[in-house]
């Protein structure tokens, strides 16, 4: 993928409007207090990099391949975003942007921010791994290499394509495309 990519995907307000919506039911006397922001239409990708018919189709047997092409990424995470879980994909981009990293000082950056906005307990983005996953992770973390997130990333992998990509092959997002 470019490494400009994820510029190219728009940021999803989903856990913004879930929190407030959230606060809003647990609160319903002062509602008037809060504005929810009218959600936004999915942006598309440009119509020159939509892919053929037979090639959106070759998406339903692999995740890998959607993942690859720009375009299956940017329906992906806008169909995941229509559901409040784009969080997972979003930890498998910033995953691959990582493991592209070349400087030490910045590999341990960019894993500070991934355990912070992804792994830790309550983070902003959690995803659901187990707890033996999340604690090989943070050991991994103490010296950042490569390879650090690759077993929940493989895990959070695993999720998406059996939940996820089957729930994205039923969806309006994907029949637009094979159209």
């Amino acid at each position: 993928l470019p490494p400009d990519l994820p510029l190219l995907v728009p940021s999803c307000r989903a856990k913004e409007i879930k929190t407030k919506l959230g606060t809003l039911l647990q609160k319903p006397d002062s509602a008037i207090d809060f504005i929810i922001p009218y959600p936004e239409k999915p942006e598309k990708p440009p119509k020159a990099l939509k892919p053929s018919p037979e090639e959106v189709l070759q998406w339903r047997d692999s995740l890998e391949k959607l993942l690859q092409n720009p375009y299956g990424l940017t329906s992906f995470r806008s169909f995941l975003c229509s559901e409040f879980s784009e969080e997972n994909v979003e930890f498998w981009v910033a995953c691959e942007d990582y493991k592209k990293t070349k400087s030490p000082i910045k590999m341990v950056e960019k894993a500070k921010k991934i355990y912070e906005e992804f792994i830790q307990t309550e983070a902003p983005k959690e995803v659901n791994i187990d707890h033996f996953t999340k604690a090989v992770t943070m050991k991994n973390l103490v010296e950042p290499t490569p390879s650090s997130f690759d077993m929940a990333q493989k895990r959070i992998f695993a999720l998406m394509e059996k939940d996820s990509l089957p729930r994205f092959v039923r969806s309006e997002f994907y029949q637009e495309l094979i159209k």
